[in-house]
């Protein structure tokens, strides 16, 4: 009897981002210079006083398992920061679980409150691993379209025409990838009044919560009247820190809740590596945040530079991102027949690797999504050659070597 793959698993697509990653690899083991805006991570260094305590975690021997929900000083340091800086009270005891990587986070939480069948509401443009998660667990996730005309806000309109007898979730990002909105006040009140109405769980993933510009202020649902005792909080290092290869990450919500998702990191990664844990607590506790506010300072000095000169070049309309560091163009104007048609073709004829907007969503059919947490150089050359390759007329057809599924 030979292996068959399980059906759950077959049924879900490859990451696109991680596909496109593999993409530009062919592409440089075929000789050809490729720009790579496609990513998701920061292209600094970790801070010296995260990668300290680590170093010396490993010289002192510190490898070996800790408590399943993280090491109870760092807890302490993580309730700390919630309350300091999202107004969210959470025991270190019983309300925070420390995570390998916020995906991981993200994956637990859906796992501690989704049932098989149960629906998961969630905004779009979204994450591209948010609705494969949901379908891993057995449940369905339920895509809201969010309109590019109305800057993709949240209503509870759209919320509500969404909901059925099986709905047991919402899912939100803020800052959002791909399209760098925050959450505004009245977003945050649509959501809260939708979750009481019906009973909803809310997942708030603040990944990017420090990467923000123009003095906006983040929103945590948590601290939101009426969702305190029904949100679930997902953040982590990755993106603030510089330590995507490090994974860390943390969730935190209701201890009621908390117990059963703690299960689920018993069971399958036990804990979070125990050094790395160590390196978080010095993120935190260690020295000020300047670090965080010089990378969020050149990579406002990039979102500037990139909206500016990709909204120069005729077919293409760039709104300028709230948070995050990545831009969401509307290339409707350059006449391709999607987005997915435009990315293999930049590939191609212009060596620059996007993401497509379909891999986010239906609405964002006739976006691409390139990140500015790449040096200002490679961003320069990149409009460079998109304004060599565009004109006016929209993009010139030939024969595109590069197949659009490809990339999915």
């Amino acid at each position: 009897m030979s292996t068959r793959p399980a059906p759950v698993a077959a049924s879900i697509g490859r990451s696109p981002t991680v596909a496109l990653l593999d993409e530009v690899q062919r592409q440089k083991a075929r000789g050809v210079d490729v720009l790579n805006l496609s990513g998701g991570e920061p292209d600094f260094a970790t801070p010296e006083h995260v990668v300290r305590p680590a170093v010396e975690a490993l010289q002192a021997g510190f490898t070996h398992y800790t408590p399943s929900r993280g090491l109870p000083e760092l807890r302490e340091a993580i309730a700390a920061k919630l309350h300091a800086d999202n107004g969210i009270v959470a025991d270190p005891g019983t309300d925070v679980i420390v995570t390998p990587s916020a995906k991981h986070a993200m994956f637990i939480a859906l796992a501690g409150v989704i049932a098989p069948g149960d629906e998961v509401l969630v905004p779009s443009p979204a994450w591209v691993s948010y609705a494969p998660m949901v379908t891993l667990l057995g449940g369905r996730p339920v895509d809201v379209p969010l309109d590019p005309r109305d800057n993709f806000t949240i209503t509870a309109e759209q919320l509500s025409e969404a909901v059925t007898p099986r709905t047991r979730a919402i899912l939100v990002n803020t800052p959002n990838n791909p399209t760098g909105r925050m959450l505004t006040a009245s977003e945050a009140d649509a959501i809260a009044r939708v979750a009481d109405r019906h009973d909803l769980t809310v997942l708030a993933d603040e990944i990017y919560e420090y990467i923000r510009y123009d003095g906006r202020s983040h929103r945590s649902l948590a601290a939101w009247p009426g969702c305190r005792d029904r949100t679930l909080t997902v953040n982590g290092f990755s993106k603030s820190y510089a330590m995507t290869g490090w994974r860390l990450g943390y969730v935190t919500g209701p201890a009621a809740v908390m117990r059963e998702v703690v299960k689920v990191q018993e069971h399958t990664v036990g804990c979070a590596s125990s050094f790395v844990q160590r390196g978080a607590l010095g993120a935190l506790t260690g020295e000020s945040r300047a670090c965080i506010d010089e990378m969020v300072a050149s990579y406002d000095a990039r979102r500037r530079f990139l909206v500016g000169a990709l909204n120069k070049i005729p077919g293409i309309s760039c709104a300028d991102p709230e948070g995050a560091f990545y831009v969401l163009p509307d290339i409707s104007g350059l006449g391709f027949g999607s987005a997915q048609e435009c990315s293999a073709w930049l590939i191609e004829h212009a060596g620059v690797v996007v993401t497509p907007g379909s891999a986010f969503g239906p609405t964002a059919e006739q976006h691409v999504r390139l990140s500015f947490a790449a040096p200002l150089e490679t961003l320069t050359a990149t409009v460079e050659r998109l304004a060599a390759v565009l004109d006016a007329g929209g993009a010139p057809r030939g024969t595109t070597a590069l197949r659009a599924d490809n990339l999915s």
